[in-house]
């Protein structure tokens, strides 16, 4: 059986760099597999707060996960900064597929890659509603085509 192509770091347009803490760590020595998900939700908010300029007090529309998943590839440990690639797999009308990969600071290998999805909705209405322009504007750059 033949296992897919890993994403590599220049499959990912934006970075950034997230310092382990010693709280993350299990049992078992590297950072425990549900932190990795604080990951993602963390390059990704990064991202639409400092680029799209999303306030997520006031802002009309609010993304809501519909969906997530994880694969992991290499164990990451206390202190390590990792490095999280952001790109986009799917930019809808009022839905969006994140795709990030973790890398260990300096790494070439990924250690674990995964996406989620946001569907925004109106947040009086909880009802789908169009991407703002500003988002769509600053998302598009990560669009990736395959």
């Amino acid at each position: 059986m033949h296992a897919p192509d890993l994403p590599t770091r220049a499959d990912y347009p934006h970075y950034l760099p997230i310092q382990t803490r010693w709280n993350d760590m299990d049992k078992y020595g590297h950072v425990n597999n549900m932190v990795y998900y604080g990951y993602f939700d963390t390059v990704v908010t990064d991202y639409l707060v400092r680029v799209a300029k999303l306030d997520t007090d006031r802002s009309e529309v609010i993304g809501l996960v519909v969906e997530s998943h994880c694969n992991y590839h290499a164990p990451v440990s206390f202190p390590t900064i990792v490095e999280c690639g952001l790109r986009v797999g799917k930019l809808g009308t009022s839905s969006v597929r994140y795709e990030i990969g973790v890398f260990a600071e300096g790494d070439q290998a990924i250690g674990a890659d995964g996406h989620f999805i946001h569907v925004y909705v109106d947040r009086q209405s909880m009802r789908p509603t169009p991407l703002p322009d500003n988002m769509c504007e600053a998302l598009t750059p990560l669009v990736v085509h395959r």
